[in-house]
């Protein structure tokens, strides 16, 4: 029998009863659930509202329930509506009475609430603790080939000399403010509902301090009708996590290009990759594949969210059921990308050798080569042009910039001299990049400290 039957006079339809229920994607909050009935049965007894004896049995048959749904003697009834029913619904079969107590000054639209804060709060923990564990990664990474050169590109056209390591310490400032959203997601996600009651509180002299302490909120929410329907920590925590999905689809797109064979900058080790069933020269980059195609289904989770939310009236509806599975599968893909991404990226091979070649071949020194004239007095304008010139001079004789002779370059300014071939050296052009934030080994091996600062305040 449902909890709530008292009103009805006959059974729900078997069909709606499969339509309704919600326990086999929220079954995965019991502990949460039973954390919070916890804390609102201590509260009970400290305001006098229930015995302390029935307060004792409550707990004890919480955690005797929680033991045996973990060590596998207790399964989820079917028949049970959503796992908030399931608890109580156990709980009054083992205790009696006293279990049926346990719901008082309680709604369960305030106990869901509670419940899907709780349970998001540790979640936003392990992406926090897998998010740094993917930026130590790129940080030994970037430290390691500091001095790699590459070339950059913009328009995915070969622009101007970087290090590998410089390229790789932009994710890293990336994921950094994947890891703040985050901690702010965190904070103002830790506003306790319970107590709000279905949505108008209630009549009984409950202390919500008392609940918000036990399970560590930060405060309780002002407004009982906000604190029942509010999604907001939902939505804005599946944008934190779409952010942060659409840098790992970057990073992953990038990884696909260096190991294809028109690249070949790095190389994935053998256990992350994948095979043809029918090209044997085949070595597939599939992880980072499969992440860039799980971007667009964590994008469809957030917008999911927002059009669930958008046109509910105050206070709670069942469609906000529709919140978990949306949020839930936005968590799961998250975790699911970095546990796989992060060894990944540990095991590449870097082909300095080959991004050494690539960027030697690509021009990505005419604006050093116009920046040598313009430090000799030229206005930039005319050295641009100048050294547009030499590139095509370069191009139709399939030669490169520091091929050419002094007495060529000559021909088209009188201001070189020696001295060019130096400043033209694809080591110098990096090295010589010196403003904050830039290229050269020593300003990269400055970020890397920074970064590592930074991380540390995440801890």
């Amino acid at each position: 029998m449902k909890l709530w039957a008292g009103r009805f006079q006959k059974e729900t339809d078997d069909r709606v009863n499969s339509f309704n229920t919600s326990l086999p994607f929220d079954n995965r909050m019991y502990a949460h659930d039973i954390e919070g009935s916890i804390a609102h049965a201590k509260m009970l007894a400290a305001t006098g509202i229930i015995e302390a004896s029935d307060t004792e049995k409550i707990i004890t048959g919480l955690l005797s329930i929680k033991n045996d749904i973990e060590n596998g003697t207790l399964t989820m009834d079917n028949d049970a509506e959503d796992i908030h029913m399931f608890i109580e619904a156990e709980l009054t079969a083992r205790i009696g009475d006293a279990g049926k107590r346990l719901h008082t000054a309680r709604s369960r639209n305030d106990q869901v609430a509670v419940d899907i804060r709780l349970y998001l709060r540790d979640e936003i923990d392990s992406l926090l603790s897998l998010l740094r564990d993917l930026i130590e990664v790129l940080l030994s990474k970037s430290e390691e080939f500091s001095d790699a050169i590459m070339p950059g590109y913009t328009h995915l056209q070969r622009a101007q000399p970087i290090t590998f390591g410089h390229h790789l310490m932009a994710y890293v400032s990336m994921l950094l403010r994947d890891i703040d959203r985050l901690c702010d997601c965190k904070k103002r996600m830790n506003v306790m509902p319970l107590g709000s009651g279905a949505l108008a509180g209630t009549t009984y002299p409950i202390d919500r301090s008392v609940t918000c302490s036990l399970l560590k909120f930060d405060s309780v929410c002002s407004n009982s009708l906000d604190g029942v329907s509010d999604r907001d920590f939902c939505i804005e925590l599946a944008s934190a996590i779409s952010i942060t999905m659409m840098h790992l689809s970057r990073f992953s797109e990038e990884i696909i290009l260096w190991c294809s064979w028109e690249f070949r900058f790095i190389e994935l080790d053998d256990g992350f990759t994948t095979g043809s069933s029918i090209m044997p020269q085949k070595k597939n980059a599939d992880v980072t594949e499969l992440i860039r195609g799980k971007t667009g289904r964590v994008f469809g989770d957030t917008i999911a969210l927002l059009t669930v939310m958008k046109g509910l009236p105050l206070a709670y509806n069942k469609d906000m059921q529709e919140d978990k599975e949306a949020i839930f599968d936005a968590v799961d893909t998250l975790k699911e990308c970095l546990v796989t991404f992060i060894p990944m990226l540990d095991t590449i091979t870097v082909k300095r050798d080959n991004m050494r070649l690539a960027a030697a071949k690509g021009f990505i020194n005419a604006t050093d080569l116009a920046d040598y004239l313009t430090k000799k007095g030229m206005p930039f304008r005319d050295a641009y042009k100048i050294s547009g010139s030499l590139v095509g001079l370069c191009v139709k004789n399939d030669t490169v910039l520091e091929a050419l002779s002094l007495e060529t370059l000559k021909e088209y300014s009188d201001l070189f001299a020696e001295d060019v071939y130096d400043a033209i050296a694809l080591e110098t052009c990096v090295r010589t990049r010196v403003s904050e934030g830039g290229p050269s080994p020593d300003s990269v091996l400055r970020q890397i400290q920074l970064a590592k600062t930074e991380l540390e305040k995440y801890k």
